[in-house]
């Protein structure tokens, strides 16, 4: 198992805001491959732009030539719009340039590697970015009045987000705009929109059969609410959340509940999708209250680990579509076609 939802587990710790179950992402490492000082954009872009963001409105008056992205999934979206970040934060710790492989060779020169929780705002300056995203971050004022120092264009987390909840259309919308290139991204999200119907429309044995998103730490178990990657891909293609969850008091980090393993029914669904969070995925698979539950029983679960746990998790369009193609054969064989 990659340990990519392992760093969701240090970085809410480190924050004091899950003490026992974190359920986003994050790296606790300082890489420093020196990138070079070549533009971070291809081509030339529509300005000014305006962005609404939670400190404010930003306008963007030019081309930015050097990009520092920062957010969970920021350089990505970045990169599937053209545009190659000197810097970055590699959220689910891939290595080398910090992205999954659905966006191998993305970059014609590696990025800088900037830690996720705590920035090197030296080392950011040092790489004389013109603009900094962190769009789906965690909407910390401190943080971003240091990032303030470093630039005027900084673009942090959406009007009316908070803590990593960013969702992926405001995520690419504010990234696009800030780039100059709002049409592209809308393009992208269309593209997303549409592989997903194209899925829900071929299987409509799914429509309207309830989901959990699961996962389990070494804490214990938790489930995603509305409002993250992981349920809004499940929800594209027509199911729809276990309302035994949707009725469970959110933890402290605000996008998921915590489950005891005595109440583990609670997780009973037409269909469970979960995952492991620094632990082995026989965790899950081998828990002896877990064997019990029906949908295990019956075959209606999935369970993953590795790139297409980070693809599901990431949520950016690119993670999005790998997610779809490696999850959709799974669903299928956990969710049949009735006769």
């Amino acid at each position: 198992m990659r340990s990519d939802e392992v760093k969701i587990l240090r970085k809410f710790s480190a924050l004091a805001v899950v003490a026992a179950l974190a359920l986003t992402g994050c790296s606790g490492s300082d890489k420093g491959d020196d990138a070079g000082s070549g533009s971070a954009a291809a081509g030339s872009g529509s300005f000014p732009q305006t962005i609404e963001t939670a400190f404010g409105d930003v306008t963007i008056e030019s081309q930015p030539k050097r990009v520092v992205a920062l957010g969970w999934g920021d350089a990505e979206v970045a990169l599937e719009l053209g545009v190659q970040p000197v810097g970055a934060s590699d959220w689910l710790e891939f290595g080398g340039d910090g992205v999954g492989p659905w966006a191998e060779d993305a970059y014609d020169e590696s990025p800088t590697i900037i830690d996720t929780l705590k920035p090197n705002y030296e080392e950011i300056g040092k790489l004389e970015p013109d603009l900094i995203l962190d769009v789906k971050s965690s909407g910390d004022k401190k943080r971003y009045e240091k990032l303030k120092q470093i630039t005027p264009n900084v673009i942090a987390i959406p009007e009316g987000s908070e803590n990593y909840l960013t969702e992926m259309d405001q995520q690419v919308d504010s990234i696009s705009k800030a780039l100059g290139v709002p049409d592209k991204g809308e393009e992208l999200l269309k593209n997303v929109d549409d592989a997903y119907a194209k899925v829900a429309d071929e299987h409509p044995e799914w429509k309207a059969k309830t989901v959990t998103a699961a996962t389990k730490t070494s804490e214990g178990w938790g489930a995603y609410i509305e409002g993250g990657s992981r349920l809004d891909t499940l929800k594209k293609l027509g199911l729809k959340q276990n309302p035994t969850i949707a009725g469970l008091p959110v933890d402290e980090s605000g996008f998921s509940v915590k489950i005891s393993s005595e109440n583990l029914d609670q997780m009973e669904a037409d269909l469970i999708v979960a995952f492991p969070i620094y632990i082995d995925t026989k965790e899950i698979t081998d828990d002896s209250q877990w064997k019990k539950l029906k949908a295990v029983k019956e075959g209606h679960t999935v369970v993953i680990d590795g790139d297409v746990s980070s693809a599901y998790s990431l949520g950016t369009p690119g993670a999005s579509m790998y997610a779809l193609d490696k999850l959709t054969p799974m669903l299928e064989k956990a969710l049949p076609a009735e006769g």
